[in-house]
């Protein structure tokens, strides 16, 4: 693997859509005993059913500690690739490289910079080493050369593309203190258009109400198609989260992708708040000496925290009436893949969903 200090842009690389076909998907077991309540036991659960569903249809690596090798072994499928390679959470979206291709049977990784979403500012744990290396050891294992962007503080959750040349991402996040506040809005612009690939960048102002990622994109709002959209919404103008989904949607409105479309956006409903329970909050260990939930606190539950994999959009469920109408928005608006909804009340106590426990391989 070369380690690469140009840009992807210059050298033909582009974000494919994650509607693009994918070789597989990186996935991270969960241990983190101040993220997944009463030793993981519930969240393995979840991780599993997602991992089974992804699996049918792609191939599928699983990243796990030392002592988990055994444990995370017997419980996966066979067919699904365990690999010892340490890391501070389970967060493969976040952490994770994110590829780029140039159409003639190329694939590259992305190193960006991570600093727990916020570092000294409001970063959500205070050490991130082996988070920071993870991304730069995956394409090892992949054979894939490697571009060093550490010097640009970046999520894989903070980053939506349609393939064409448009990026979605939220203002709340990328203009965060905690990331980069040396770069003027400009500037971060560009860089995403040189190491994306892309033209057009559509900035939404805000994400989902309460995420603790400062608002990541893949929360809110996501493509489906070239030119269309599926965003958070909800009608209720008393919750908080009604004026940060109706100032997206304005955002929207406002907008064309880079060939020139105006972006079709359907709405896709919010559950009713969800909120985590003290005997949840109990099996949660302190983080650097602090609780990292507090009893009644509502937790970023969004349906837009999907993944799409080759054969089936898998879907977070959260026991609401809103998750059949969910559901049927997304079979509609792909009709070749099968929409499973997965309860992940467990994973969303984590910190994140289905989409941010993943992280996309391109075919190529």
């Amino acid at each position: 693997m070369k380690i690469l200090h140009t840009k992807p842009a210059r050298d033909g690389f582009y974000m494919p859509a994650e509607f693009a076909p994918h070789e597989g998907c990186l996935m991270i077991w969960p241990e983190r005993a101040d993220s997944w309540q009463y030793g993981a036991y519930a969240a393995r659960k979840a991780f599993l059913r997602v991992i089974e569903v992804i699996a049918a249809s792609e191939r599928l690596t699983v990243l796990c500690s030392e002592r988990q090798y055994d444990n995370a072994r017997a419980q996966l499928p066979a067919h699904v690739r365990l690999v010892v390679l340490e890391t501070d959470d389970a967060w493969a979206r976040d952490i994770g490289p994110t590829f780029v291709v140039n159409g003639k049977g190329a694939r590259r990784g992305i190193d960006w910079g991570f600093n727990a979403w916020g570092g000294a500012v409001d970063g959500l744990y205070p050490s991130w080493e082996r988070d920071n290396r993870a991304a730069r050891r995956f394409c090892d294992l992949l054979e894939n050369d490697c571009y060093d962007k550490r010097d640009f503080i970046c999520e894989g959750g903070s980053l939506h593309v349609d393939g064409e040349g448009t990026a979605l991402v939220t203002e709340a996040c990328l203009l965060s203190a905690g990331r980069n506040p040396h770069l003027s809005k400009s500037e971060i612009e560009q860089t995403l258009r040189d190491w994306l690939g892309v033209s057009t960048v559509i900035w939404l102002p805000r994400g989902i109400y309460n995420d603790e990622t400062n608002e990541h994109v893949d929360n809110m709002c996501a493509f489906t198609a070239p030119g269309e959209v599926v965003l958070a919404w909800t009608d209720d103008k008393a919750d908080p989260q009604y004026a940060l989904s109706a100032a997206a949607l304005a955002a929207l409105e406002a907008a064309e992708d880079a060939k020139g479309r105006k972006i079709k956006v359907h709405k896709l409903p919010l559950p009713a708040p969800v909120t985590i329970t003290a005997e949840e909050c109990g099996g949660l260990d302190l983080c650097d000496g602090q609780p990292t939930r507090t009893p009644g606190e509502r937790l970023a539950a969004s349906y837009v925290n999907f993944y799409i994999a080759n054969g089936a959009i898998v879907m977070p469920a959260f026991g609401d009436p809103a998750d059949e109408d969910a559901q049927r928005i997304l079979q509609a608006l792909f009709p070749t893949r099968q929409v499973i909804a997965i309860p992940a009340r467990d994973i969303l106590i984590g910190g994140g969903n289905i989409h941010c426990i993943t992280q996309q391989i391109p075919k190529v």
